[in-house]
């Protein structure tokens, strides 16, 4: 054979090994400073976040989060 496939377990051609500079993705969203509450949300809205989170694969819990976030913020001006 004239071209065989290559291995990709092996290195092709010259290879300069990088050390790792990325964080961890723990460290990539920033902490918020939060506090937990327990509230009680109609099955309609839960239902309606955790799909929407499913769709743009986030948290349904961050997004209510970010939500209440913006209100506030706007409500404080």
């Amino acid at each position: 054979m004239k071209n065989p496939t290559p291995n990709p377990a092996e290195p092709m051609g010259n290879v300069t090994i990088v050390e790792d500079f990325l964080r961890p993705s723990e460290q990539l969203v920033p902490k918020k400073n939060t506090v937990k509450v327990t509230m009680e949300f109609t099955k309609e809205s839960i239902e309606f976040f955790k799909r929407e989170a499913q769709r743009h694969n986030a948290s349904y819990q961050a997004m209510i989060r970010n939500l209440v976030d913006i209100y506030a913020k706007k409500q404080q001006r």
